[in-house]
């Protein structure tokens, strides 16, 4: 069975950090992230990871979060440092099996909250 479980998130204020752990099971992905959902809104992805290292992380959040996986442990983990009001959102693992087309698993989503 595959699975995605999220740890971390929380509240925090402004200018603060956090860590988002995702723990995959069942599969290798190709590709390993996170997504994030405000209100009323898609979701969109915040960063990315590939089997080989190669990160993609989106304008909005690059230079202040990071994107990292541990192959051994099949986990993709997000640094978030100086955090603001507007990163308030639902972050979700996602993981992503590309072959022929893209097959794409969710965890459950973690909240964030940045506010004082």
């Amino acid at each position: 069975q595959v699975q995605l479980v999220e740890s971390g998130g929380g509240l925090v204020q402004p200018g603060g950090s956090l860590s988002l752990s995702c723990t995959a099971s069942g599969i290798i992905f190709n590709v390993m992230g996170w997504y994030r959902q405000f209100p009323g809104k898609q979701r969109e992805l915040v960063a990315s990871i590939t089997r080989e290292n190669v990160p993609n992380v989106v304008d909005s959040v690059k230079g202040r979060f990071t994107i990292s996986r541990d192959s051994a442990k099949n986990m993709v983990l997000l640094q978030m440092n100086n955090l603001k009001p507007e990163d308030t959102a639902v972050y979700y693992c996602n993981g992503a099996i590309v072959s022929l087309g893209r097959r794409d698993y969710w965890g459950r989503g973690t909240q964030v909250t940045v506010s004082s």
